[in-house]
């Protein structure tokens, strides 16, 4: 009994440990990172869109920011994921949208599903692409309106004002770097 909770203790403290950012210089980095980069698209694109149009933009990418300001050296967070998951995502989600336009629920979950198949066979998987094939059926009649245009601006260039941000601001302190390098900075 007294080894069973010795291990769980150890278990959970790894976990814990391991999962949660400790360094208070990178909660820093991650919301100044967060911060720049959701607020330059959520600033350029309120040119373009309405105030209700900007808060669904920011639902995907703000998983995005999570990604590659919270866990940069993830997979998942890297450039190439980054962008070409959104972008897939969002080409996908528009021919769902136009193939069935009617059946919101059948759209939807037809994109959601074939841009995680194409991000999969691409190699280019980024979970908060699901999201961007997702609106692209439930967006607003303005956001269905711009057709492919969606996949790119706002989606690509969302996802090019992110990366470019998170390459600038991952690259400041010595112990963070994007995109991801085995090797350590000196």
């Amino acid at each position: 009994m007294k080894k069973q909770i010795k291990r769980t203790y150890r278990l959970t403290k790894y976990v814990v440990y391991r999962q949660t950012i400790v360094d208070p210089e990178d909660h820093l980095w991650t919301f100044v990172g967060a911060f720049l980069g959701i607020g330059i698209i959520g600033f350029v694109q309120s040119f373009y869109f309405s105030e209700l149009e900007n808060i669904f933009l920011i639902g995907s990418f703000g998983a995005s920011a999570v990604l590659v300001f919270g866990a940069a050296n993830s997979p998942l967070a890297q450039p190439r994921n980054l962008i070409f998951g959104h972008f897939f995502s969002a080409i996908i989600g528009v021919c769902c949208y136009k193939l069935i336009p009617d059946t919101v629920w059948l759209s939807s979950a037809l994109s959601v599903s074939l841009a995680i198949v194409a991000m999969q066979i691409t190699k280019t998987m980024h979970p908060p692409g699901g999201a961007t094939a997702l609106i692209a059926n439930i967006g607003t009649p303005k956001i269905k309106e711009l057709g492919f245009i969606y996949a790119f601006s706002p989606v690509l260039s969302g996802v090019l004002v992110l990366c470019i941000v998170a390459i600038i601001v991952n690259n400041i302190p010595k112990n963070r770097n994007y995109p991801y390098k085995s090797y350590k900075r000196n």
